[in-house]
């Protein structure tokens, strides 16, 4: 294995979970369905019950306190994201967020408007979406390769005109693990007069993206996926997110935060968002000179990926020599997250409950990815087996993980 631009055990001494007793043991591969929390989130949390668990935003000290602790978590997530603080929508999850996404498209186009939408994306960034066709909207599907999973700009390019009006897509797939050319997609998007909303959920735990660099008019990802709070974040261009018509209360028409994010925000978990942030500046101090990188973010983002690479390597070597395993996605690291995922004679649950009996904690099924998994020749209901993992694994869990999988894959 190459050398690791973070030391693992100054990266894990972050994580309260990698001290607890019940987990001595375990590896853990399911970080694509939420990682563990640092340090820097699980204190702010804690101190926002004990010290500000009052209506924020008022009068008297605790509930100013309490309102600031919430602006700088809008403020630092935006400086993460190379954005400014305008752009940050907090709600319940991703999954929500999509969906007042989709009912205000929904009331912004006009019959005959025409959307693109994958069927390499979860659920969530595709149901939502289709369900615009029953308002005359006209969605075209940009498919996926039957053999590989991945999107083609070329698949992509056949399906735009200008009745065009939003292109959505994912970073990476959950499933797939190949990382999607943005950027190229963004561009696209301008060149018809349309706008983006990007699926990040399954790209972000492995770097927050610059988003300015990217061109995204809408990014989603899941805090809780990246090391924070059960939350979901949206970065939405503010001339955008105006002009969408508003979904929260009438009265609130003109307060940004507000009008695409209907539900009442958990305040404490808002405050605890920064602690992302001030873990990110922690990852960028560990890696030192070993990165490269305009900012903190950019250096934490580079020396994670860095690290990611390095991990899945091996991984993904051994799965190459396996006759019995179809990977789907890429086989080269560089070119994928580390969410790995394998079809098996066996459905992935089965085989993933008996992976547990040597300390890997990963997971089986076909994790919303209905439409990918069909199109890629795979019964959504026998599942693939995902071993998914971040920057904080270390090469021995992956040696654990290999010499698991040697004794289980059939």
């Amino acid at each position: 294995m190459t050398k690791l631009p973070l030391d693992p055990a100054r990266i894990r001494a972050e994580f309260p979970a990698f001290d607890e007793p019940s987990l001595q043991g375990q590896a853990f591969f399911e970080n694509a369905g939420g990682s563990y929390t640092s340090r820097q989130v699980l204190a702010k949390l804690d101190h926002y019950y004990r010290a500000t668990k009052v209506q924020p935003y008022g009068v008297y000290p605790a509930s100013i306190a309490a309102g600031e602790a919430m602006n700088l978590s809008y403020e630092r997530i935006a400086q993460a994201l190379n954005v400014t603080a305008d752009w940050i929508h907090f709600g319940p999850s991703a999954s929500a967020n999509t969906y007042v996404l989709g009912k205000a498209f929904g009331e912004w186009l006009k019959p005959g408007d025409a959307i693109v939408v994958t069927n390499q994306d979860h659920e969530a960034n595709t149901g939502s979406w289709r369900k615009l066709a029953k308002l005359g909207i006209e969605v075209r599907e940009w498919r996926v390769d039957s053999q590989t999973g991945r999107l083609s700009l070329d698949a992509l390019d056949a399906l735009l005109d200008t009745k065009v009006r939003l292109i959505t897509a994912p970073h990476c797939s959950n499933v797939a693990g190949e990382i999607n050319p943005i950027a190229d997609i963004a561009a696209r998007a301008k060149s018809v007069g349309a706008v983006t909303a990007i699926d990040g959920v399954s790209y972000a735990p492995h770097g927050l993206p610059d988003l300015a660099a990217l061109g995204a008019d809408i990014y989603i990802f899941s805090a809780y996926k990246v090391y924070g709070p059960h939350q979901g974040i949206m970065a939405v261009r503010p001339s955008l997110a105006m002009e969408l018509p508003n979904q929260g209360h009438f009265f609130n028409d003109s307060k940004p935060r507000y009008r695409l994010t209907p539900a009442g925000p958990d305040h404490a978990q808002i405050a605890a968002s920064s602690g992302i942030v001030d873990y990110l500046e922690t990852v960028a101090a560990i890696a030192g000179d070993n990165v490269t990188g305009a900012d903190p973010y950019r250096r934490a983002h580079a020396a994670m990926r860095a690290q990611e690479i390095a991990l899945a390597t091996p991984l993904l070597d051994y799965l190459k020599g396996k006759n019995s395993v179809r990977l789907i996605g890429p086989d080269d690291a560089n070119l994928r997250a580390p969410t790995i995922s394998l079809a098996l004679s066996e459905p992935g649950a089965v085989v993933a409950q008996r992976l547990a009996k040597h300390g890997i904690m990963a997971s089986g099924g076909n994790f919303y990815a209905w439409r990918l998994l069909e199109a890629v020749g795979i019964d959504p209901n026998h599942g693939v087996l995902r071993l998914s993992f971040v920057h904080y694994t270390t090469p021995a869990e992956i040696d654990q993980l290999i010499a698991a999988l040697d004794v289980e894959l059939r």
